[in-house]
Formats: C-alpha cells, structure tokens, sequence
C-alpha cells in the first residue's frame, strides 16, 4: 500500500480529480461548519444573556466546542465530496471515457488517497491527543464561568426544577460566593412534591453548596417555614426552623457525570493502561474516527457512480442515511460497551466489519456479480 502511494500517479487526470475533490471538500467543511458552530454561538450568547456572563469569557467553550466536533465533521464533509465529485464526473459522461481506457472504481480510489491518507493522519491526530484536550480545557472553562453540570447554577428571579420536577425553586437574589460551588440567595420559595403530597418551604436566605463526603449539592435554608399537606385541610403540618438542609441533586448522579466527563478528557495511553470498561469504549471510539475516513471514503466512490439519467441526488441521500446509520451504531456500540451490554472484545470493530461487509456486497452488486449469481441459482 506503501509503494502505491509512494508511486502515485502524476497525470492530468489524476490532479484535475484531486483539485475538484479538494475545492468540494473544502467547500463542504465551511458550510457545515458555519451551520454547527453558529448554532453553538447562538446558543452560548443566549446563556451569556441568561445567566449575566460576559460573551467574552465563553468564547474559549466555543473554540473548544469546535476542536471536539471537527472530526465528525471532516469525515461527513470527506465522504460527501467523493460522492459529488465522482458524481459529477459520471453526470458530464467524463468517468465513462475514463472507464473506456481502464480506469474504473479501484482507480479512483488509488487516485483520491492523498487526501484520504492526509485527512486519516490529521483525524488520528485530533481524536487521539486534541480532541481529549479540547474537552478538559472546556471543563476548566466551565468551571470558571458558570460549571458543567446544569445543576450548580441557580439564576435569581426565575423558576428552576430538580429531581424530575419534583422541587420547584425560586430565590428574587442571588449572588456567588469566593467558591465557585456555593451560592448565596435571598427569599426563597420551594415546592416539593413527596409522595403526591405537597411541601412548601419558605426562608429569608439560603446557600448552595456541594458536601464534600457525598458529593450531593444541597440547600441550606436559613430563618423559615416548612408547610405540609394541601391548605385548608386539618392535616396541615407547620414548623418554624432556623437551619434546614434540602438536597437537590443527588451525589450519584453527579458521579455519573463527572465519570463520563473524565474518561472522554483522559490521555489515550491513560485509557489503555486503565482497561476498564468505559475507558475500552472510549478508546474504541477514537480509533473508529480516523478508521471511518477509510471505509467512508471507499464507499463514497462506490456511491458516486451514476448515470446520466438517473436522479440527481438520490446518490448523495442514500449517502448521508449510510453516514447516519453508521455513526448511530458506533454510539449505540460505545453505549453498550459501557453499560456492559456488549464484549469489548466485538466492541465497534463490529460495526466496522459490518460496514465492510456491506460495501462488498455493493461492490460486487454494481459489478453485476450478485444478480448473475442470483440468476445461476
């Protein structure tokens, strides 16, 4: 394969094929690029306007934001040229006269291999060593704005609900504190429903913070009442407290958050000498990023052969549902890795060999082989 790329072939051909793959790539990456990473700024503006945070601070996440998702996107945008521009060249009857003097399918996969190989190189490069920066560079970002978990910032004067709706808070002020994981708040109001049964708890202050055993967030509410059971019936319940602690996330699921959020920000070499079940799919999933430029890229040309007279796009949508279906069944594989539900040992490497499986049968289908042999039987 080496000596293949080493003795490439410099024709007129082989860089009038490049530059128009090279021009639909690039072209490719800047749109859905804009789309992706203008929805992430939308959306940190809105939380910079929400929470009161200066746009500025939050612009290293976005930069982050696009660090992690570029892989993803240089492989659709990859495997989405290759089909247009093979397409292209079927659609001017270019590729016929190209395959009148040998040079069918292998041969634009041999031709296309520079940008493959560059793009597998660079894929590798990000998944294996940036993109695990990226994200712990994001999590110390978070820290010092507003914190990763949705459930440590408490904005004043708006409703909030924790545990599945069943509290409801409201604080008119609030305030942080010199610890990032505590925050001040002044007239709090809070709805607990506990057992289809009603609580409301009122105070003059409360604190946010996050107990250091457990690892729970809880609220320490200062000077206040504490009503049970629905108004006007006999069964109401009252107590007047100086100091009382409501949990409002439980410590469990902030461990669960913080071990995802630390496997996907460990070292390569940190996860394979780790060897646990979420490091394994994790590492799984890096490596599948750079191998799937590989597959993808060979069943693009496969996919961009077309004639004339058929319909123009029709290629390119059976080419993103292959995309789709590829890549939810990596997710769904790493998922099942994690929870136990799937051997290691098959992992993604499963879906892979799937992929291959059908790309030969694609393969030999548009040789006509399958329907030959279809008709033999």
């Amino acid at each position: 394969m080496i000596r293949k790329i080493l003795n490439y072939p410099k024709t007129i051909i082989s860089r009038y094929l490049l530059k128009k793959l090279v021009i639909l790539l690039l072209s490719i990456v800047i749109i859905i690029g804009l789309i992706v990473f203008g929805n992430q700024f939308v959306l940190t503006v809105q939380e910079s306007v929400e929470h009161g945070i200066p746009i500025q601070e939050l612009m290293p996440i976005i930069f982050f934001n696009m660090l992690r998702d570029l892989p993803v996107i240089l492989s659709l945008s990859l495997f989405l040229s290759i089909i247009i521009s093979i397409s292209q060249l079927y659609n001017s009857s270019e590729a016929i006269v190209m395959n009148s003097i040998g040079i069918g399918d292998k041969k634009f996969i041999h031709l296309i291999q520079p940008v493959v190989i560059f793009l597998f190189i660079l894929v590798f490069i990000l998944t294996i060593y940036a993109v695990p920066w990226a994200k712990q560079q994001k999590t110390f970002a978070e820290n010092e704005t507003i914190n990763a978990s949705e459930f440590s910032f408490i904005t004043e004067g708006k409703f909030e609900s924790f545990k599945n709706g069943e509290i409801v808070f409201y604080a008119s002020d609030s305030s942080l504190v010199s610890n990032a994981n505590e925050q001040n708040m002044e007239e709090i109001f809070i709805h607990i429903l506990k057992d289809n049964k009603p609580i409301i708890v009122l105070a003059s202050k409360a604190t946010k913070y996050t107990d250091s055993i457990n690892n729970s967030i809880y609220l320490r509410l200062n000077d206040g009442t504490r009503y049970e059971g629905l108004p006007g019936s006999d069964n109401v319940n009252i107590l007047n407290f100086e100091r009382y602690d409501l949990e409002i996330v439980p410590g469990e699921v902030q461990q669960t958050l913080s071990n995802f959020t630390g496997i996907e920000e460990k070292k390569s070499i940190d996860l394979i000498l780790d060897g646990g079940l979420m490091s394994n799919a994790e590492m799984q999933w890096r490596l599948s990023q750079p191998i799937s430029i590989l597959l993808l890229s060979i069943i693009g040309v496969l996919l961009g052969k077309t004639s004339p007279r058929s319909g123009k796009g029709v290629n390119l949508l059976i080419g993103v549902v292959i995309f789709m279906l590829y890549y939810n069944g990596l997710l769904v594989g790493k998922n099942s890795i994690e929870s136990g539900n799937l051997n290691p040992f098959l992992g993604l490497w499963s879906i892979h060999l799937a992929l291959i499986l059908f790309m030969i049968i694609f393969y030999q289908f548009r040789q006509g082989k399958v329907s030959s042999f279809i008709a033999k039987i």
